[in-house]
């Protein structure tokens, strides 16, 4: 039985912690946009942008989980709240591996990236991302619409309960998604930070900091495919297999909302427009200050 406190606990953590994050985040950015903003800022606002569409439709999936996981809207909401939530989720995943990429041939190819570092690249692949997303999830909209001549009543569930005609359409395209719009973005995202990180440690004259971000770049970006997708992907793998939504397919789906509280980390790991912002330093400036503090209170203890 699904427990729908810890999935409703889960939904108001994420949009706690991940709408003022990704607010702070778009501000920046999108101050950046009206002074000449490179490939990747024009990337990471796009990223921000689908973290946010997805946090504002959230409170619809908090509705649900404090009904009971039931649904007493109409269809219709139920499809365009479900379509927006897995669209942004996979637009997610394949920002981050156009990130990856950009990174990758900016310290592989510094000559050549140069030459293509322009606006335009960064625009219309955000923009064919986007599309790409969209266009794969609208099985939603046709799973949710597909004619059922046997039902009798009208259904308390959102994307649930599907007829076998329903999962033999849908569970396939789920497959498809699964291996197009994971697992090729992940491996193309390992690919491009170790090759990132093996070149940087190979140039004795790259600053140690710039090192330290790339690591901290991979490992972010790998903890939010591993930690916060592979979960609900690994759920069509086994739907697939079984012909039937797994039971604990609910839970997947909140590590994949959390993801919206640890994309701000890959912004300040991977954007100097980011990690310059006036907020930010101003809470370094704070964390720090707090750690000086109680440094030197522990060395006056150990003194005494």
């Amino acid at each position: 039985m699904t427990n729908q406190w810890v999935i409703l606990a889960v939904y108001i953590l994420t949009f706690l912690i991940g709408l003022p994050a990704n607010l702070l985040a778009i501000c920046t950015f999108f101050k950046k946009l009206g002074d000449n903003p490179s490939p990747n800022d024009i990337l990471l606002f796009s990223l921000t942008a689908s973290d946010l569409v997805f946090l504002l439709f959230l409170p619809f999936k908090m509705y649900e989980a404090a009904i009971g996981m039931k649904w007493y809207l109409s269809q219709a909401l139920c499809s365009v709240a479900s379509y927006v939530f897995f669209t942004t989720i996979y637009t997610s995943s394949l920002l981050l591996m156009a990130i990856a990429i950009d990174r990758y041939i900016a310290v592989g190819f510094p000559f050549k990236y140069r030459l293509l570092r322009k606006q335009f690249f960064a625009t219309a692949g955000s923009i064919i991302i986007w599309l790409v997303s969209a266009a794969h999830c609208s099985i939603v909209f046709i799973t949710v619409h597909m004619p059922d001549p046997n039902a009798t009543v009208p259904k308390t569930v959102c994307y649930e309960d599907f007829t076998e005609k329903q999962k033999k359409t849908l569970l396939p395209f789920r497959l498809e998604m699964f291996v197009v719009l994971y697992m090729l973005p992940l491996l193309v995202c390992i690919f491009c930070y170790s090759s990132c990180i093996y070149i940087l440690y190979s140039r004795p004259h790259i600053s140690k900091e710039k090192k330290q971000r790339a690591i901290g770049m991979a490992l972010c970006t790998l903890t939010i495919f591993l930690l916060c997708f592979l979960p609900y992907n690994l759920s069509h793998l086994v739907g697939f297999s079984s012909n039937n939504s797994p039971s604990w397919r609910y839970y997947t789906l909140l590590p994949s909302t959390l993801n919206t509280c640890l994309d701000p980390f890959v912004f300040y790991f991977s954007s100097s427009t980011f990690r310059e912002s006036k907020t930010i330093s101003l809470l370094k400036k704070c964390f720090f200050r707090h750690k000086t503090k109680k440094s030197e209170t522990e060395l006056v203890i150990v003194v005494k």
